[in-house]
């Protein structure tokens, strides 16, 4: 059976609108079959969400693992001098995060295939991601060990996880990977990390 974190292209499809209010805007999701929470915007995005607080000095954003654009669409309509890429492995997803930039009218974006950093060029000042916990903890901990290497000095990798579902493994790794990681909040189980690439200076 394929799944929302594979390449699932030639499934069926069945699309719907997801509405989400998100601080002062209304936003739209397209979201399809084979896709992550294709209901409804998922807890763990909304508390990420939530938790995020962009700087005017933070200008370049990615989000991994996008699925239909929930964070990177969002953020981007929040913080409007961001600019914005998001990626996901599965097409369907990245075909869907598109309509959704055009349906939210969200400028400096872009979206497009990657299985996690493959195709991803360049630097950010803020990774975020709801990692795909089904695709096992190798793809997430990968998520989280490269994200160092596509973040600017200070550059923050930010991410939504579950307690029972691996936070306090993810925790460990992002301190043995950053040297430093905080806990920004919890909600219902849910736990936002955040770690900093420290300047080499």
């Amino acid at each position: 059976m394929p799944h929302y974190y594979t390449n699932n292209i030639n499934l069926e499809s069945d699309e719907s609108k997801i509405n989400f209010r998100f601080r002062d805007y209304e936003l739209t999701f397209i979201s399809d079959i084979g896709v992550f929470s294709k209901e409804r915007v998922d807890y763990g995005s909304r508390a990420l969400l939530d938790a995020m607080d962009i700087k005017e000095n933070q200008k370049t954003l990615l989000d991994v693992g996008c699925g239909y654009g929930t964070l990177g669409v969002s953020l981007a309509k929040v913080y409007p001098w961001l600019y914005v890429e998001m990626v996901d492995v599965n097409e369907r997803a990245v075909l869907l995060t598109q309509k959704a930039i055009a349906y939210n009218d969200v400028e400096n974006v872009k979206a497009y295939t990657s299985s996690i950093y493959e195709n991803v060029k360049g630097n950010f000042d803020v990774i975020v991601s709801n990692p795909p916990i089904r695709a096992g903890k190798k793809v997430v901990f990968e998520i989280l060990e490269k994200a160092y290497d596509h973040l600017n000095d200070l550059g923050e990798l930010v991410i939504v996880i579950q307690k029972k579902q691996g936070a306090p493994s993810a925790k460990a790794k992002m301190e043995e990977v950053f040297g430093n990681c905080e806990i920004v909040n919890r909600d219902k189980g849910y736990y936002i990390l955040k770690s900093q690439k420290m300047s080499n200076e």
